[in-house]
Parts: structure tokens; C-alpha cells; sequence
């Protein structure tokens, strides 16, 4: 799943987030386009909030993708 909260300033791409992690799966993979660089601050932190994880950041022409893994999923 994309959730895209490319355009917004903080708080509002790490509750975007937060709203599609409450309906998705557990284990499942999302990923924030983001062009707010906090981001790739508020993101992580979130996740260690909730129990999810960080798979991976990636930064292309200013937009970060961050990918996450939802909680309940098993921890590697």
C-alpha cells in the first residue's frame, strides 16, 4: 500500500501513516512518499512508538520513501 503525503508539512505524513498502519494487515509493508524531510525522523520514531519497523529509506528528486513493516508481525 502507498500512502502519499507528498506536499504536507509535519505532523501530517506520520498520521497518515498511522491511520493506513490501523487498517492494514500485521506484517504488512506500507510505504510514505513524503516530501518533508522530518519524515525521516518522524517516521522511525513512530514505528518504535507502535511496534512496527523501518524497512527501508530511500530518497529520490526530494520525495523519501520509507517502507515499513506493521506491527504483529514476526520480528528477524
Amino acid at each position: 500500500m502507498i500512502v502519499d503525503a507528498r506536499g504536507h508539512r509535519c505532523p501530517v505524513p506520520s498520521l497518515k501513516l498511522q491511520k493506513a498502519l490501523q487498517a492494514a494487515a500485521p506484517s504488512s509493508h506500507l510505504t510514505l512518499l513524503a516530501t518533508d524531510p522530518m519524515a525521516r525522523i518522524d517516521v522511525p520514531f513512530l514505528m518504535d512508538q507502535i511496534g512496527g519497523r523501518v524497512v527501508s529509506v530511500e530518497e529520490a528528486d526530494g520525495v523519501l520513501s520509507i517502507t515499513v513493516a506493521a506491527p504483529g508481525g514476526p520480528t528477524v
